[in-house]
C-alpha cells in the first residue's frame, strides 16, 4: 500500500484510545486516513463504524483498512459479512504479516484490550508494508468467497 492512499480507520469505544494513537505515528509518517469514528470513549455500537470501513476498502481497489474494537472479535465479524472483504483479527505482528502474505487480508482487526499501543502499531506497520506472495496461496483466498 502507498501512502498516497486514504486509509479507512474505526472503532468502538474501547478502541478510541488506540485508533487515535496509531492515527497520530502513522500521520507523522506520511500516511493519510479518513476517521469513520467512533470519536469519544462513550459507548456505541461497533458494527457503526465497521461497516463504513468495509465499503470503503470495497470501493477503492488495493486499499487497506483498520478496525478496532475491545476484543476484536465483533468488529472483525462485522467487516467479514461484505463480499470481498477478508478482516484479519491479529495480536500479534507475525500474525498480521500472514495475514497480508498468505490471506490477501485487506482490513486488521485489533482486539484493544488485549494489546499495548506499541503492538497495536507495530502490527499496523507490518500490516501496511507486506504485500501477498500470491502463488499457491491465490488458489485459496479464491475458495474464501461465498458462490
Amino acid at each position: 500500500m502507498t501512502k498516497n492512499q486514504v486509509i479507512p480507520i474505526g472503532a468502538d469505544h474501547a478502541g478510541f484510545e488506540l485508533k487515535e494513537a496509531i492515527k497520530s505515528y502513522f500521520k507523522e509518517r506520511g500516511y493519510t486516513f479518513k476517521d469513520y469514528g467512533t470519536y469519544s470513549e462513550e459507548s456505541i455500537d461497533y458494527p457503526d463504524y465497521g461497516h463504513p470501513v468495509a465499503q470503503h476498502v470495497l470501493e477503492n481497489r488495493n486499499t487497506l483498512g483498520i478496525v478496532i474494537c475491545g476484543s476484536g472479535n465483533g468488529i472483525n465479524m462485522t467487516v467479514n459479512k461484505h463480499q470481498g472483504i477478508r478482516g484479519a483479527l491479529c495480536w500479534k505482528e507475525d500474525l498480521a504479516e500472514l495475514a497480508r502474505q498468505h490471506n490477501d487480508a485487506n482490513i486488521i482487526a485489533l482486539p484493544a484490550r488485549f494489546i499495548s499501543t506499541e503492538e497495536g502499531i507495530q502490527m499496523v506497520e507490518k500490516f501496511l508494508t507486506t504485500e501477498f506472495e500470491g502463488g499457491r496461496h491465490q488458489n485459496r483466498v479464491n475458495k474464501i468467497a461465498c458462490r
